[in-house]
Parts: structure tokens; sequence; C-alpha cells
């Protein structure tokens, strides 16, 4: 079968490869379709990669092909995606439902293995998978639904944790409406009361925020501040989700969240602030409580699905064969796909 490789640090290739073998608590995937963002070109320029010939995608979609001899629950043909934290399931947080931080399986500084960041992932014809690591799609699209992986996944965990200023009269900013964001944007109008403020630097995904729902849009620039603050009364956003974390979406939040504020940083642009514990006023006021949130639950995978079911929410998905898999990551990282990529073989 043909899959697309991470070969060495910076050089991916489309190699043809074995069909993998299952064991028998596992299930062989025929991949209808395999979500592309940014942590896979994070993951592309590392300067090292442990892992030479690694299958990349973790966000997975397809339908059952083969079943191992002590699965149950799934029959062949059945559409399914392929959850992205690969949890022990039965440490204290993964009993608890907080897979996403599983005592065996990831650790203090350490995140549960993910498909195609570790074990071998989606971008190809077939893939294994445990059993329990797939969630049925019902009648989804897989191709379209298969961005819910991450795309959905995360930014509903980060919302899911800000839930308690997100009421009636609350306001909450959306800091890019790319890949994650547009879906971000969207769960919030499904799910929330909370007037929505949407930013970025592309008229396109401007565009695309007020059609997903956005009250106001606003162009990522040196006025966005004033803008936030003014339409605020000065008092900032109840909760700011940036789905970028360079330098200037990093600032940008620090100085537009709201006293008691939730600020969710979600992408991994390797921006930075200093925190400090002495009541200065800058860049935080009082009462903000931060979190880096990675990745999701169980839970709030199939409330995804769940809300895709109901037509509430729907990912912007432009498809590439995946033979032509350098060229989508090569049009991600220039800016050309304006929701996400998702690789057909």
């Amino acid at each position: 079968m043909r899959a697309l490789q991470l070969v060495s640090p910076g050089k991916i290739e489309v190699r043809e490869v074995d069909v993998p073998e299952i064991a028998s608590d596992e299930v062989l995937v025929k991949v209808a379709g395999a979500g592309l963002c940014h942590s896979d070109v994070h993951v592309l320029h590392a300067p090292e990669w442990p892992i030479p010939n690694m299958t990349l995608g973790h966000e997975t979609s397809g339908h059952v092909e083969k079943l191992g001899d002590t699965v149950t629950g799934f029959a062949k043909g059945d559409a399914v995606l392929v959850y992205l934290i690969w949890a022990c399931g039965v440490c204290r947080p993964c009993i608890e439902g907080r897979d996403n931080v599983c005592v065996n399986q990831g650790g203090r500084y350490a995140y549960p293995p993910c498909p195609g960041l570790g074990p071998n992932g989606g971008m190809a014809e077939y893939m294994k998978v445990k059993a329990r690591y797939l969630e049925p799609l019902g009648d989804l699209d897989p191709v379209q639904a298969a961005p819910l992986a991450d795309a959905g996944l995360t930014p509903m965990h980060a919302i899911n944790g800000a839930r308690h200023r997100l009421g009636p009269g609350s306001t909450a900013v959306v800091i890019a409406v790319g890949g994650l964001g547009h879906v971000g944007l969207q769960i919030l109008a499904a799910t929330t009361s909370a007037r929505i403020i949407a930013v970025d630097s592309s008229e396109q995904k401007l565009e695309l925020a007020k059609e997903h729902g956005a009250d106001l849009v606003l162009k990522s620039d040196e006025m966005a501040v004033k803008r936030i603050l003014e339409e605020t009364g000065g008092y900032g956003a109840d909760a700011v989700f940036d789905f970028v974390g360079v330098q200037p979406t990093i600032d940008l939040a620090t100085h537009t969240i709201a006293p008691d504020g939730a600020l969710r940083f979600v992408g991994l642009g390797g921006g930075k602030f200093t925190y400090e514990a002495n009541g200065a006023a800058e860049p935080l006021p009082w009462g903000v409580d931060v979190r880096r949130s990675f990745g999701g639950t169980r839970t709030d995978q199939r409330q995804v699905i769940s809300l895709a079911q109901q037509g509430k929410i729907s990912v912007e998905v432009q498809t590439y064969p995946l033979v032509d898999g350098l060229k989508a990551f090569a049009d991600l990282e220039a800016g050309r796909v304006p929701g996400r990529a998702v690789l057909v073989p």
C-alpha cells in the first residue's frame, strides 16, 4: 500500500509499504481521509525526530476492513473516526475521564501517544488501530469528518474548560480562523450564548468567520487590541482562544482578556509572556486562569461528533490525493488552505 512517511528530518515521501497485520484487539481501517495540520508541519521541520519512516496523519477516518478475533461492536464497512489520544484507560486520570493527561502512557511533561506522532498514522491506504480507539461516525461522510479527530476535538476541549466564563452576556475572542479556529468558532456559536469576536489577518478567513457565526470580525493588526477593548467597554473579553500561539497573537490575547477571564492557548507557535506573582497590572488582570490546552477527552470527541451529526458544525475541507501529499504540505505552509487539507487515498 502507499503511505506518506517522514523519512528523515525535513523529508517526506509517498512510499510503498506493507499492509499492517492486526492483533486480536485491533481493527484494520481502510482510510477514507487523513487531515493535515500545522502539527504535521512542525514534525516535518523538527531538527531531530527519533522515529524514521513514520507514517504521518493524526486526523483519520475510514471504514472497518478487518476485525481482530476479540473485537466486538464493529462490523466490516462501518464508518469510524480514529481517536487522537491513545491512553491506557486504567490510570486515575483516565478513569476520571481525563485521558489526555494519562499517567501511564504520558507523564508530567509528556503526552499520550497519538497516531502519526509516534505510532504510524493515517496518511496511508490502511491503518491498524486498537478497537477501543475508534468512534462510530454513523451517517457522517468520513472524508469531511476526518479533521474532527483534532480540528474538532482540540477546540472542544479548550471551550469545555472555559464554559464557566461563557454564559449570557459574555464575550469570546477567537484568534485565527484556520483549521482549528473555524471549528472552535462554530462550537462557540452552537453551544454558548457568548458574543463572538473573530480576529484574523486574512480577509478570506474573516468572511469564513462571518458565515460560521461570528458577531464581529476584526483584522489582526495594530488596532485589534483597541477595538476589542472598545467593544467590551474597556473591560476585556471573558474568554480568549488563541489558535496560533505566535508572539503577536499571545500579545493580543494577554492584552484583551478580562479580569477573572479564561485564557486558552491552543496553537503551538512558540510565543510566550512573563507572569508575575506580585500584583503587577501587566500583562494580565487579576483572576485570569491560563491553560495550555492539549488534545481532548473521549467525552469531548463524542460531543464533537454529535454536533456534526446534528449539522451544527462542519469542517471546510480541501481534498488532495494521497500521492499529492507534498503539495498539500506546501499549500498549508503557504497559507493557501482556508480550512483543513485532507488527503484521500
